[in-house]
Formats: C-alpha cells, sequence, structure tokens
C-alpha cells in the first residue's frame, strides 16, 4: 500500500517537485496547494529564536520579534550540562511554537580549530565528543516541543576567512575522528530533522554537492532520515548537490536551481526517481512540522528570562581566585569598572543576532545583590567603540578604584572584534581595556575581572589580578547570573571547553590557519585542542575542562566492572566524589581514555565521558559510566571502520585534561583481526611485531649461516639496523641462503597464513 507521501509525489509535475527543493523565499519552503502541501518556516537560532519582524525575504536588516537570548553555544558548553541545555532548547522552542516557526537553525557543532576562528561564540567546543553531547541536548530540547533543528554547519567548516569558497583538506582519519565525530553523535542519539551543509569545500568538493559526506556518511552509515538544507547561498551547482543528497537550496533561488532541475531530468542527467527521494524527505519533515503545531502557542517571557540567568550562571567559569577573594560580602565599598556592565556584550554578532525580551543591566544587578550595606561607585573606563584608551575615562577609574575596598572591572571583545563573517588576527582583547586593568591595578589590589567574550584571549595582565570569572557570552539574564556568582549565591560550577593558550603562536593551527587563498591545511590532523597541548608538553593558560569552585571536591573508589574485556564488551566505572568544603556545589567529573601502547599514532587522552554532580557540604555520591568500543577505538582507515587495537588502556578520572586524579588500568582483546599484507619492501621490524610473523622470521634466520648467523647473535646496534631492512635485502644479505624464489615463498607463506 502506497503512502500518502508517495501518492502526492506520483501527482505532482516535474515543475512541482522541482520547485521543492528550493525556498519560496528567504525563510520558507515552497506549497503546492492543489494537493495541500503547506509552507513551512525555519529561521535562525540556536541560542534563541530570530524571526524577522517585517516580512520573511531579507537577511535580517530590519527588527525581529522579541525572543529570549540565552547564553550563546561557547557559554552553555562551560556547563557541561546536557539536560540543561535541553531545557533551554524545550523553552526556545516554545517561542518557535508561538511564532510559527517550524524549523530552528542550530545548533552548531563545528570544531573549535583555532581561537581565531570568528563564529567561535556559537560552537561548543574543541572536543569532539563534548560538542555532539551538548548538540544532542539542545536538539532534543527543540524537539521535544515539535520544532525541528538544523544541525549545522557540515562539515569542516572552521573558518570564516573565505568561508564560501576555501577547501578544507584534512586527511581521513582526522576527519572521522575530530570533525565528523562531532556530528555523528548528535546525529544517531538526538535524530535532527534537518542538517545543514556548509559554505566550505571539504577535500576538493564543496560541502553542498558531496555524496561521501551527505549520502555515504550522513543518510547511509549514521541513518539521518531527515532532509538536507544549504547553508543560505551555499549552493554551487544545484544538479550536482541534488544527486549528491542536498534536498533543499536555501534562500529562494527565484527559479534558477528549479529550471535546472527540470532540464537535468529531462536530459537524462538527473534521474526522476532521485528527485522522487528528495522531494519524499522534504515533504516527510513538512508534514511532520504541521503535525507537530501547536494552534494558540504561547510562553512565558519571564519564566525564561530566568532560565536564562540559571542557564548563563551555570556556564560562567572562575578561571582564579587568589586569597578567596570571591565571593564578595555585602558590605564595604566596590567601584564597578567598565561601559561592559552598563552596556553588555552579551551575544555574538551575525546570523545568530537576537532582539532580547529584556536586558540586564549588570551594574543594577550587582546594586541590588550587594544590598544597602555595600558603596557602590562606577566608572565608564573606556569608550566601548574605540579600542583607544581615553585618558580621561581612565583617571576615572582609577580615582573610583583607589576609594573602594574592591574594583570589579568589566572588559572583553566588543563585537567588532568577533563576529559571523571573519575571523580574529590576534588573541588580544582591546587596549582600551588592557591599559584600564593596568591603572586600575596600580591603586588596587582586590580587583576582580569578569570576561565578556566568545572565545579564548591572551591574558598578559592575569598576574596583576587576584579572581577571573569568565562570562562569555552570557545572554540576556548575564547581569543576574553574574551578581549571583560574585555574591556567592551560587558556587560557580562550569568548566572551560575549549584550551586557552598562554600565546596565538601555541595553538596547533597556527601555521595553517586560515590558509592560502582558497586552500587550508589541516597539517595538525588529531591533535586540535588539548591532544596538541599534552602531546607537546606545552602548558596553557588554562587547561580544556578547568573551572574553579567556592567549595572543594574529592575522588576516591575508583572501580571498573572488569580488567579484562573483549571490544564488544562494555565497561561500567563507578567513582565517588565528595564535597569536603563548606558550601553547596556542582562538580563536572570528566572521564579521559589512554591508549598505553599503540601501533598508530593517538592522543594521549581523549574525553570518553562526563557527568555534573550536585553535592552539598560533606555529601559523597556515586558517579557511573559506560564506556563502549567506541570509546577505545581509533578509525581505520584501510578497515573504514573503528578499531580497537588489543592492547592495555587507562581510565583516567579528573577535574580537567591536566588534573587527573585517579587512575584504572584495564586490558582489552579485539574480535577483529587486522589482515596484513607483506611485499618485498615489508622489513624485519613489521615482522617482527606481529606474534605470528616473527615466529616465521625467526624460524629462517636460524637456518641462515655465515653473515645472517653474526647479525642476529651481533649487538644492539646491529639488531636494532636490522628493524628496518626491508626483506628484499636479505637475499644479498644471507650470501644464498635465501633467493629470490625463496623470498617469493616466504612471501607467499606470510600473506596466506
Amino acid at each position: 500500500m502506497k503512502t500518502h507521501i508517495q501518492q502526492l509525489i506520483e501527482q505532482m509535475t516535474l515543475e512541482e517537485k522541482a520547485g521543492m527543493c528550493s525556498g519560496l523565499d528567504f525563510w520558507r519552503t515552497k506549497a503546492v496547494e492543489r494537493l495541500g502541501i503547506p509552507s513551512i518556516m525555519m529561521t535562525d537560532g540556536p541560542h534563541g529564536l530570530r524571526k524577522q519582524r517585517a516580512g520573511s525575504d531579507h537577511l535580517g536588516i530590519f527588527d525581529s520579534v522579541p525572543s529570549t537570548c540565552f547564553p550563546s553555544g561557547a557559554g552553555m558548553a562551560c556547563s557541561w550540562d546536557t539536560e540543561l541545555i535541553h531545557q533551554v532548547g524545550a523553552a526556545i522552542a516554545e517561542e518557535c511554537q508561538a511564532e510559527d516557526v517550524a524549523i530552528l537553525l542550530g545548533p552548531g557543532a563545528n570544531i573549535k580549530r583555532s581561537p581565531l576562528c570568528g563564529r567561535n561564540f556559537e560552537y561548543f567546543s574543541e572536543d569532539p565528543y563534548l560538542s555532539s553531547e551538548m548538540a544532542a541536548g539542545h536538539i532534543n530540547g527543540v524537539q521535544s516541543q515539535g520544532v525541528g533543528t538544523s544541525l549545522k554547519h557540515f562539515a569542516a567548516n572552521n573558518q570564516e576567512h573565505r568561508r564560501m569558497s576555501v577547501d578544507a583538506i584534512v586527511d581521513e582519519r582526522t576527519l572521522r575522528e575530530i570533525y565528523l565525530a562531532s556530528f555523528e553523535g548528535a546525529v544517531k542519539k538526538a535524530k535532527p530533522w534537518t542538517v545543514m551543509s556548509a559554505y566550505n569545500q571539504v577535500n576538493g568538493e564543496y560541502a553542498s554537492e558531496n555524496a561521501y559526506l551527505l549520502t555515504d556518511i550522513l543518510k547511509e552509515e549514521w541513518g539521518h532520515e531527515g532532509f538536507v538544507v544549504s547553508d543560505w547561498g551555499a549552493v554551487n551547482e544545484r544538479v550536482n548537490g541534488l544527486a549528491a543528497g542536498l534536498e533543499l537550496e536555501m534562500p529562494t533561488s527565484n527559479g534558477v536551481g528549479d529550471q535546472k532541475i527540470i532540464e537535468a531530468v529531462r536530459s537524462g542527467a538527473l534521474s526522476e526517481e532521485a528527485l522522487d527521494r528528495a522531494v519524499g524527505r522534504l515533504l516527510a519533515i513538512i508534514f511532520k512540522a504541521v503535525e507537530n503545531r501547536k494552534v494558540d502557542a504561547s510562553f512565558d517571557p519571564e519564566a525564561h528570562h530566568q532560565l536564562a540567568r540559571v542557564a548563563a550562571r551555570e556556564s560562567m567559569v572562575l578561571l582564579k581566585n587568589e586569597s578567596s577573594l570571591l565571593p564578595l560580602k555585602r558590605e564595604g565599598s566596590y567601584a564597578v569598572i567598565g561601559d561592559f556592565a552598563r552596556n553588555p556584550r552579551y551575544q555574538g554578532g551575525g546570523s545568530s543576532h537576537i532582539k532580547p525580551t529584556q536586558l540586564d543591566d549588570i551594574y543594577d544587578s550587582i546594586m541590588r545583590e550587594a544590598g544597602s550595606s555595600a558603596l557602590l561607585s562606577y566608572a565608564q573606563g573606556y569608550a566601548s567603540d574605540s579600542d583607544e584608551p581615553d585618558v580621561e575615562l581612565v583617571a576615572q577609574a582609577v580615582e573610583a578604584a583607589s576609594q573602594a575596598d574592591t574594583a570589579i572591572v568589566f572588559v572583553g571583545l566588543p563585537e567588532r572584534n568577533e563576529s559571523e563573517g571573519y575571523d580574529r588576527n590576534h588573541l588580544r582583547i582591546p587596549e582600551s581595556h588592557v591599559r584600564l586593568i593596568e591603572a586600575v591595578a596600580d591603586v588596587q589590589p582586590n580587583i576582580v575581572v569578569v570576561l565578556s567574550n566568545g572565545s579564548a584571549i591572551e591574558m598578559p595582565w592575569l598576574g596583576r589580578v587576584k579572581a577571573v570569572l569568565e562570562g562569555y557570552l552570557g545572554g540576556q539574564a548575564l547581569g543576574g547570573a553574574i551578581a549571583d556568582l560574585l555574591f556567592g549565591n551560587v558556587s560557580p560550577s562550569g568548566k572551560l571547553a575549549e584550551t586557552f593558550p598562554q600565546q596565538l603562536e601555541h595553538n596547533p593551527s597556527f601555521l595553517n590557519f586560515p590558509g592560502e587563498g582558497d586552500l587550508v591545511e589541516y597539517k595538525e590532523g588529531l591533535f586540535v585542542g588539548y591532544r596538541y597541548y599534552d602531546a607537546k608538553r606545552i602548558a596553557p593558560l588554562f587547561p580544556f575542562g578547568y573551572g574553579l569552585s567556592y567549595t572543594t571536591f574529592a575522588y576516591s573508589d575508583l572501580s571498573v566492572s572488569t580488567h579484562s574485556m573483549k571490544d564488544t564488551d562494555t565497561l561500567q566505572v563507578s567513582v565517588k566524589v565528595t564535597n569536603t568544603g563548606a558550601m553547596q556545589g556542582k562538580e563536572v567529573v570528566q572521564l579521559y581514555v589512554k591508549d598505553v601502547v599503540s601501533s598508530v599514532v593517538r592522543p594521549e587522552k581523549e574525553l570518553k565521558g562526563f557527568t555534573k554532580v550536585a553535592l552539598l557540604p560533606g555529601e559523597t555520591k556515586t558517579v557511573t559510566f559506560t564506556l563502549d568500543q567506541r570509546a577505545f577505538a581509533y578509525y581505520n582507515v584501510e578497515l573504514k571502520d573503528w578499531h580497537v587495537e588489543t592492547g592495555e588502556f587507562d581510565i583516567l578520572i579528573g577535574h580537567s585534561s591536566q588534573g587527573i586524579v585517579l587512575t584504572e588500568r584495564v586490558a582489552v582483546e579485539s574480535t577483529v583481526a587486522l589482515a596484513k599484507t607483506y611485499t618485498r619492501n615489508s622489513t624485519i621490524g613489521d615482522l617482527n611485531g606481529d606474534p605470528k610473523g616473527a615466529a616465521i622470521i625467526q624460524s629462517m634466520m636460524s637456518q641462515f649461516g655465515g653473515m645472517m648467523a653474526m647479525m642476529q647473535d651481533g649487538s644492539e646496534l646491529m639488531m636494532a639496523m636490522m628493524q628496518n631492512m626491508p626483506l628484499r635485502a636479505l637475499v644479498a644479505f644471507s650470501q644464498g641462503a635465501l633467493t629470490e624464489q625463496g623470498l617469493d615463498d616466504l612471501l607467499n607463506h606470510l600473506n596466506n597464513r
């Protein structure tokens, strides 16, 4: 029996089917009224709804409807809280329902290859596991309310420089383990309704017409059942894109793309069956959106604002707290300094820019929280529209700081320094901000710096301040969240989702970002973020996973369900965490896995599990993790699959990537034997690394006399030299004991075991 969608497709004309594959306008799909096929609307996210108020056919230069501005992805990832981001996603979806928006464009799961990427504020992490888990939480939250998502930007969109034409050259293993893995978990766990293809090329083909990415991997391997939509204006050749798995071109092509599809079908260059499959995927999502539409939907703006406050304070990271300066007391005098305190930087620039339902004034929030027993003053300190220090404003700030017990200085990156559309070219904050910190430090020893920025920055002034709170881009409720943390209503619990390097030159992509012309080579390979700093033994300014608290935590009793397992088994890991301080708090328990000895290049350790646990003073909880085959595997390019080598693995538990406190070792046996093929140029060392091959070569060599016996019984140096000797050389060095025919027989024996 044919489905309703199959029946509709049979009734559609070629022109109608081609028309479904591009937008009606800037935000909506086309309708076919005679068949009852409606139009649905999609619009920007991901940290809040950005729906244009005046029409739907422009870039967003006009007003948008008010919506709740939640913390951006860079901040939300520092919460390490998948349940919290689920709640945020559900709240955003409620606002989508109220505005008749069917699909929210987001989240962004691209990896932070370089801290210079101008859109890093929108992305989650340098680590694919953390990124995919946060993305899945967001998607599940949004889609739980009957609104679709569009996981973006697939794939290897890791810079804004020439983003619409640059070709990202990434080796297969790196692509799989880092850049695709960030999407894979989210697709499999959360099943986003749509996936958005990126602007850039990947290994020579535009992502919008890359069949390997869109069909072979996304659809067939990962099982994505929705449709692929282009990033806005990303289509290069429409017919090639459709054939590769790009169902929807956005925005409207004004009929140009439609006509190309029609001509390709009529000429036989594109099969009508391929077009029908694309239309079927589109219709399935369109009708799903209609079925989930909530009539007369509404939302509570104040409740969402309060959720935004919770999300912001859970995401902010306490980087330094010398002499326990924080939390502040509700007494004494405070100088609040910096224009960001009155004109906050709370969101990123570009397509995710939101008109908030309300916006906290940070200074007012601090004043309310400090109470009547504290005395507050304010000084602007710098002009937000200029990077140059203003002598008069600095002097006013110095005067205010000198008269106070503590200075709270608000600095960071103005919106002009980071945005969609262009990358940063350094990691410095404006000179006006640096000069302000230095001037205040000359007269005031008690300084709290609160940062508003979307990505990592250098901190040459770090040694001159006592406390640093990384606020990222905290959304519309950042003022209340900052006040909550400064005065200890809650303890900070955020942990960095990216490494902060001491200087830009330490970053692994430094020599290969943003590339030359339209070519960028990912020469650092697997060693992105903490993987690189670990391997190079480079101390970062702040490591991945790092964050302080107002309380302390102790880990104990790490246990594993077995110390010997097959790669088809699962491993249960448990550890006890105790709040050993005097304040309620939350700790992010991080689990990393290390392959002790590997025949392939692997990072020193990789994040494979995390959980955030709330603890009262003195309370102990047991945290559990389940590790499967993937936690121990690397991507084997020859197998075209994930593979676990037989060997020992360390299970590492810590409070950051460089704060490992407990370790257990397990032995894992591979159930997949890799076929080895030997040639004349395989070395003796290659055979010695293979137990069966070693036995064969040792038996053979024991039969040789003369020089071979001397070599076998010789010095360590001679034996070391032999490890790199190709098998063909044995013909000469064996003094006739091994002939060319004998070598051929040996190779046949080795390769047909």
